[in-house]
């Protein structure tokens, strides 16, 4: 690509970061009134109890985290070495993520503002909007912006884990993932996308190949795997919960017909 004249440049960084702070601030105002409705509050089908234990929302929280900071190292890799394959649907994540982020933020410091620069994605939005990359530096100090975000991430899981009394069991298979996850990329020689659908097809005891020959077609089967191995996980902790209940209910049972027996012998 030939290179643009500075004007032209200009003109395309002030309207990415124009568009990115829009959608940004009307992405954060429809969250907080949503929020702030009586009907997000009481309905049920929003009540994540409804769906799962109480101890599975726990392990999910951690998860969470830990999922986050997988998006984020996935992001930073396609930034970095541009991978063709899936490179435009990433793009669209790598926005919808920094606009995300931007919604969990606050406006406390000069920390947050620079914080806030640093997500802008500067370099998705152009070839989103415009069709081409600009400038390196940009994907760069988008880069750094994710790395600060993963150790971020990082001390709220770690911090999580230890204030609910959780167990690190969860980072032990993270680790595994994450090391498969780069391994299958080497070896290999597939793109992120591809890497991460593969992983999660052999850890679900699918299959080792990419699910897909399309881009919306693999992140479906991402989708579907880990869907189907966290819901799997729910009707087991639910089945052993049952369980256990019947148990103690049974238990409790006999002993309030001892108390009674008891109380007939003595008169």
């Amino acid at each position: 690509m030939e290179s643009l004249p500075i004007i032209s440049l200009i003109i395309q960084l002030l309207c990415v970061i124009g568009a990115f702070a829009f959608l940004a601030y009307a992405s954060k105002y429809i969250v907080n009134k949503v929020k702030s409705s009586p009907k997000f509050n009481n309905s049920k089908f929003l009540n994540p109890l409804e769906y799962f234990p109480q101890e599975k929302i726990l392990s999910l929280r951690q998860l969470y985290y830990l999922i986050m900071i997988l998006v984020f190292i996935v992001i930073s890799l396609y930034i970095i070495f541009e991978w063709t394959d899936g490179l435009f649907a990433i793009s669209i994540i790598d926005i919808l993520i920094s606009i995300y982020l931007f919604s969990k933020m606050s406006w406390n410091s000069l920390k947050d503002k620079i914080i806030f620069f640093l997500l802008i994605p500067i370099g998705s939005m152009v070839r989103i909007l415009f069709g081409h990359n600009i400038l390196v530096y940009f994907n760069i100090i988008h880069v750094l912006g994710y790395v600060y975000l993963i150790q971020v991430y990082y001390r709220k899981f770690v911090k999580y884990t230890e204030n609910n009394g959780l167990g690190i069991t969860i980072l032990l298979l993270y680790t595994i993932i994450l090391v498969s996850f780069i391994f299958t990329i080497l070896v290999e020689e597939v793109s992120p996308l591809d890497s991460i659908v593969m992983v999660s097809n052999a850890f679900t005891s699918n299959s080792f190949d990419a699910a897909g020959k399309s881009v919306i077609g693999k992140l479906d089967s991402l989708v579907l795997a880990w869907g189907g191995f966290i819901l799997s996980g729910v009707g087991t902790a639910t089945l052993a919960a049952s369980i256990v209940n019947r148990y103690v209910d049974r238990q409790f049972d006999d002993m309030k017909d001892i108390v009674k027996n008891n109380k007939k012998d003595n008169k």
